[in-house]
């Protein structure tokens, strides 16, 4: 278990999952998976938020899995698999885990029940059961403007103690609550913060990585931000940071992840911007705006290598 914490470092790639006429395009997550498999990465999260996992059948899920799985191990790339699993009831999760024990992946990561609003003890037996059941580590997902209910740090501490949860995907959107944790956290619980905007802050606060849908383009600059930081260098990580914040907001200036889907599917990455309802693609409006900052990248790129 010591060796699977230190994995949990870095950049983290949480993939989205393409579609063509409603149905899984698996040449389309092929050319994906090798396409990013090229780039300083740290580990990929399969099937969560970015990657629509709740409108996922579990014959997709598998065969998102087995796909990724088998294109990594193509590439002689060492990348730990998390796999997004999420529903209300503390049983059908359990359940969720039994279904995926023999499945090719390093981490579950799990959020907290929707809708319920359950209370910080409800929330503290419904994590410590989960891993007590878990064949893999989970990492929590504290995401309360999607869950309703957040994990307060106190019981993220009493959580941490768990053999099996070996760290936290953080998108509580609150800086002082992840300076708190951050500074409170036993040494072996790891950090990624997964809030595009506000990653930076978090990183410099000492996050162990970070985990971000914005990281499908200008995935170098990303990385590269995340080195400067854990060496010192922090100007350099502050000029890299200026160049893709705007980015950071733009991709979610409409529900995520339909923004990355279009800009992939303009640069040729993937097949099709399909998102599956009851997201919707992106408007026109949005669209003109993410063709003139695809322009303006691509025009950036040409002239870095001219």
């Amino acid at each position: 278990m010591t060796t699977t914490r230190t994995q949990l470092q870095g950049l983290w790639l949480p993939l989205i999952t393409p579609f063509h006429n409603g149905a899984l395009d698996e040449a389309s997550l092929r050319s994906l998976i090798r396409h990013y498999a090229a780039k300083p990465i740290d580990g990929v999260v399969l099937g969560a938020t970015s990657g629509e996992g709740l409108t996922l059948s579990w014959d997709e899920r598998m065969r998102v899995v087995s796909v990724v799985h088998d294109e990594v191990a193509a590439a002689g790339r060492p990348l730990p698999l998390c796999l997004g699993i999420g529903g209300v009831a503390t049983s059908d999760l359990i359940e969720a885990l039994d279904r995926t024990t023999s499945w090719p992946i390093d981490f579950y990561l799990i959020s907290s029940p929707p809708y319920v609003r359950p209370s910080q003890r409800g929330l503290l037996a419904h994590f410590t059961a989960l891993a007590d059941h878990a064949a893999h580590p989970i990492i929590l997902y504290n995401i309360p403007y999607r869950s309703a209910v957040g994990i307060d740090n106190d019981t993220m501490l009493r959580l941490a103690e768990h053999p099996m949860i070996a760290g936290l995907k953080d998108c509580c959107a609150n800086r002082a609550q992840t300076r708190d944790l951050i500074a409170r956290r036993p040494a072996q619980f790891r950090i990624l913060t997964g809030e595009d905007a506000q990653s930076f802050d978090a990183l410099q606060a000492g996050a162990d990585g970070a985990i971000l849908l914005s990281a499908h383009l200008e995935t170098e600059t990303f990385a590269a931000i995340l080195r400067h930081v854990k060496d010192g260098r922090h100007d350099h990580a502050a000029a890299g940071w200026a160049q893709v914040e705007d980015l950071t907001r733009l991709l979610f200036t409409e529900p995520s992840p339909a923004p990355a889907k279009y800009w992939l599917a303009r640069t040729g990455v993937i097949a099709s911007a399909e998102v599956r309802l009851p997201m919707v693609e992106v408007s026109p409006e949005l669209a003109a705006r993410l063709d003139q900052e695809i322009q303006h990248r691509t025009a950036m790129a040409q002239s870095r290598v001219a």
